[in-house]
């Protein structure tokens, strides 16, 4: 199977500069329909999907995203490595608007969105435990790294339901008792879906501004937060542009992230749920 990268734009990443051949395409799923188009290319040689997480425009709340079908929509096309870039606000002083975290855990306090391709009929357990993929998440800090970025190298992401950001008891929580680093809307149950599909998914914070907890937050004006968050759009798609020669030639996963479904169906083939099977077509089919 030949690499494919997918690329989940958040906050003012809608596209990337520099693809061959690019197109939009309408994928339907199962699941419905994904945020938006999927713009596929290529991009010094690797094949490249890229889909706007919020939809061109920013059409999307954080918990109206159609997580299943942007996951399905990705898979279905090929897409071997998921990189996942959103913008997020910041628990730690060393953490600055401007950097880069590449996280490597997270605590789900979403509530509102559907977090599982499996349920009644065919019943699937995977391990979350490391969520992210070890190598996908080096060749993104040595891209961001070269593209001059300041990189930081794992972190905690708090994902909340939203759309309102956090009040400062709940930020006091997230930072001082939780030992959270980051804070955002859109990973989760991104990440576990990505688990779900067997690939392989990397998360790179972009982050805009300090969280409600920093004693100048209330100083910051919003202008400064859109100007921030254009400027780390600019170097998503620097770090991105750079990633595909850090990958190499595509392998299976040291760490299993594409074979995550290998004991993880729990169903007696006899009591699977046809209808539910047919909708794993892409998801699962590789086990089923």
């Amino acid at each position: 199977m030949a690499r494919m990268i997918g690329v989940i734009g958040g906050s003012g990443v809608y596209d990337i500069d520099g693809l061959e051949d690019a197109k939009w395409q309408a994928i339907e799923t199962p699941w419905g329909t994904p945020s938006d188009e999927v713009l596929t290319g290529t991009l010094n040689g690797v094949a490249m999907a890229f889909l706007p997480r919020h939809g061109r425009g920013h059409v999307h709340s954080p918990s109206t995203v159609p997580y299943r079908a942007n996951i399905d929509a990705l898979k279905r096309l090929g897409v071997t490595d998921v990189v996942s870039v959103s913008a997020c606000g910041s628990f730690r002083e060393e953490l600055a608007p401007g950097d880069f975290v590449v996280v490597d855990q997270f605590i789900d306090r979403t509530f509102a969105r559907e977090k599982s391709f499996f349920g009644t009929g065919c019943v699937a357990h995977v391990s979350v435990a490391h969520p992210t993929c070890p190598r996908l998440s080096a060749a993104c800090l040595a891209a961001g790294r070269e593209a001059g970025v300041t990189m930081h190298d794992g972190g905690t992401y708090l994902a909340m339901e939203g759309p309102q950001f956090s009040s400062l008891a709940e930020s006091k929580l997230y930072r001082e008792v939780w030992g959270c680093d980051v804070i955002g809307m859109t990973n989760m149950p991104e990440a576990k879906l990505a688990r779900e599909a067997e690939l392989c998914y990397a998360s790179v914070a972009m982050i805009t501004d300090y969280d409600s907890w920093h004693p100048d937050h209330g100083a910051v004006e919003i202008t400064d937060i859109i100007a921030t968050l254009t400027g780390n759009a600019d170097k998503a798609r620097s770090l991105i542009t750079l990633l595909a020669a850090k990958l190499g030639a595509h392998e299976p996963c040291a760490d299993g992230c594409d074979r995550a479904l290998e004991y993880a169906i729990m169903t007696a083939p006899e009591k699977r749920d046809p209808a539910l099977v047919a909708k794993l077509d892409a998801i699962a089919g590789r086990v089923l």
